[in-house]
């Protein structure tokens, strides 16, 4: 049974957050608000818990999209390679904000993830999910719960994501309505950018 926690953005109560990085690092899932559509995620550290998720997702995890939620760019070195400075000036324009950047993965990546050469890196704007993983210490491995077929309300009300979820997550934190748009995609492992998906976030930004 997957409790459901309230969580305030304007001023996340840290014995709250403390209850979620407990549960994922102990392998839990948790379903948490970002700045686009709810996220279902896990410790970047537990495989068996990345196991459970690809799982969920249906795909192989040697073969899943799933982005690498970080706190900041601080640990970015810790899983891509050293990248240049119009790039790095590109994640600080853009960042914290509604995008997921692939950048070149370095051999630093978890064993589960060694065999890939790109990574999304995602800094979203909502201090919920920020303070979780500032927390935890790591990122936290990250898939959107949003249905890619129809936009339907289960996906940015907490309460029926709870429902939905129950029998599959052990924590669902309320951070009160998601939202239906995804983030904007770009690669940023080529000369140019490029943007796989266009999302929330602006492309003209580029």
């Amino acid at each position: 049974m997957a409790e459901l926690i309230r969580i305030y953005e304007e001023n996340p109560n840290p014995k709250e957050i403390d209850k979620v990085v407990k549960v994922l690092r102990n392998g839990g899932l948790v379903i948490y608000p970002t700045d686009t559509v709810y996220g279902l995620g896990c410790d970047i550290t537990n495989v068996s818990a990345l196991e459970k998720i690809a799982q969920l997702k249906g795909v192989k995890l040697d073969k899943a999209n799933f982005s690498f939620i970080c706190h900041d760019l601080s640990n970015l070195s810790d899983y891509v390679k050293q990248i240049d400075t119009a790039t790095f000036k590109i994640l600080k324009r853009c960042l914290p904000g509604p995008y997921t950047f692939i950048l070149p993965g370095n051999n630093k990546l978890p064993n589960v993830f060694k065999k890939r050469k790109t990574v999304g890196i995602r800094v979203p704007d909502n201090e919920i999910c920020r303070k979780i993983v500032q927390e935890l210490g790591n990122p936290i491995v990250s898939t959107s719960i949003k249905d890619e077929d129809e936009v339907i309300e289960y996906t940015t009300d907490p309460e029926l994501i709870q429902e939905k979820w129950d029998n599959f997550v052990d924590i669902v934190v309320d951070g009160g309505y998601g939202d239906n748009v995804a983030s904007t995609v770009i690669d940023l492992t080529t000369s140019d950018p490029e943007v796989l998906r266009e999302g929330k976030g602006s492309i003209e930004i580029m």
